[in-house]
């Protein structure tokens, strides 16, 4: 069942001169989701994100949010609110100005909007440095900042262009999850570009991958893991192994990909290198046809009997492991 919150591309098309950038697109954004746009650089993403916010003009298509056509309004207008990846926060004004912003251009009074950026402040974390200047902040402090400012407009839609990409790793885990607690708190939808994998296979209810300009696969994050359509997928999800067997190709996990002994059904091939990543080792090896494949090997199992660069070795997998892809 549809909501008015609901965001959708009808045959949107962004050209740059004879450059497509995004090729005819359709999707239906459900309100109160948190969605992932995905996919190399140069595929169309944050050129999508772009034109959602209105700071890209649509060359053919229309975004529709809450019933009306938004492609040719301003960003302002449009009920969507967009978090830049560079923060852009004023750097003589104290967080709670920055903040509040907004609601300064449009003539409220400062005790409100003073008072409206307190509590976003606080939904963030920042409540207690909201006098600070904005280099008297970590790279995670701005980063909050920024989503209270974003966020104290209400928007219907949260557009999020590469958010954690400053963030060093273990930061990035942390905001990550207190960006996916703030979209279930507010119960709005997020938009959020981003190249990374893993960030996506843990924030999203649906993960929309792109590739030249279209939507490659769309779906729940463990779905479009789980059943990858083609091997463009497969491969730039990773954790998949892409093997042909009977002139058909196929995916396979790579957890699911196992060292076996020779008579057992699989595929003989050499080892090239292994990598000890905690709880498994990743053994990557080469096969028929010069395919490289891994099996991701559990950590007591690869050292009680370890294998080494240039061994020749069995990997198996049982059939329904195997995911046929299309094409």
């Amino acid at each position: 069942m549809r909501s008015p919150n609901d965001l959708e591309l009808v045959a949107v098309t962004k050209r740059y001169g004879d450059a497509v950038a995004v090729d005819n697109v359709s999707h239906l954004f459900a309100a109160g989701t948190y969605i992932c746009l995905l996919g190399p650089s140069g595929c169309g993403k944050s050129s999508t994100l772009r034109m959602i916010a209105g700071h890209e003009s649509v060359t053919d298509g229309a975004i529709i949010l809450d019933g009306r056509d938004i492609s040719k309004l301003p960003p302002a207008q449009r009920g969507t609110a967009m978090m830049f990846q560079s923060y852009a926060l004023f750097p003589h004004m104290s967080v709670r100005d920055n903040v509040s912003f907004s609601l300064k251009l449009k003539g409220e009074d400062k005790a409100s909007r003073h008072r409206k950026a307190n509590e976003m402040l606080e939904l963030v974390g920042m409540g207690h440095l909201a006098d600070r200047l904005p280099d008297q902040l970590s790279g995670g402090q701005q980063q909050r900042a920024a989503l209270a400012r974003a966020l104290i407009t209400k928007p219907q839609v949260l557009l999020l262009d590469e958010p954690l990409s400053a963030l060093d790793p273990f930061l990035r885990v942390k905001v990550r999850e207190e960006l996916k607690k703030i979209q279930r708190e507010l119960g709005i939808s997020f938009i959020h570009v981003t190249h990374g994998q893993d960030e996506a296979l843990a924030l999203a209810d649906e993960i929309v991958l792109m590739n030249n300009a279209v939507i490659e696969q769309s779906g729940s994050a463990r779905d479009v893991f789980n059943a990858p359509r083609s091997e463009f997928v497969a491969r730039f999800l990773g954790g998949h192994n892409v093997v042909s067997l009977e002139g058909k190709r196929y995916a396979l996990r790579s957890d699911r990909t196992r060292l076996v002994t020779p008579g057992d059904e699989g595929l003989d091939v050499s080892v090239t290198s292994h990598e000890f990543l905690g709880t498994h080792v990743a053994v990557n090896v080469i096969g028929p046809g010069d395919v490289e494949l891994t099996a991701m090997v559990p950590e007591e199992q690869f050292y009680a009997a370890p294998v080494e660069p240039g061994d020749s070795v069995r990997i198996g997998w049982t059939a329904q492991d195997l995911h046929l892809l299309a094409g």
